[in-house]
């Protein structure tokens, strides 16, 4: 058994020492104001929802109007429950 810990165990030593001693020779300062930074990227995660958008918004008031004129909120409300096809 300590043969067999000493075979795996030994070469391993040595690679976290080493890890850590390139870790501490790293040329990044936090510190430094003048380091150099990386650009930051953001891209929304709403923008491939924007494609869905149909041609132009109506006003509130034509929009009220549509939606009396269909049934109101009871259809919106039927269309919701319906098993889907």
């Amino acid at each position: 058994m300590v043969d067999t810990l000493q075979r795996w165990l030994v070469p391993a030593v040595p690679c976290p020492a080493s890890m850590a001693a390139l870790a501490q020779t790293s040329s990044h300062d936090p510190l430094d104001p003048a380091a150099h930074v990386p650009a930051l990227h953001y891209r929304s995660p709403l923008t491939p929802a924007r494609g869905a958008e149909r041609g132009k918004p109506l006003g509130w008031r034509e929009a009220n109007d549509t939606v009396a004129r269909i049934g109101g909120w009871r259809t919106f409300a039927r269309e919701a429950q319906a098993e889907p096809a």
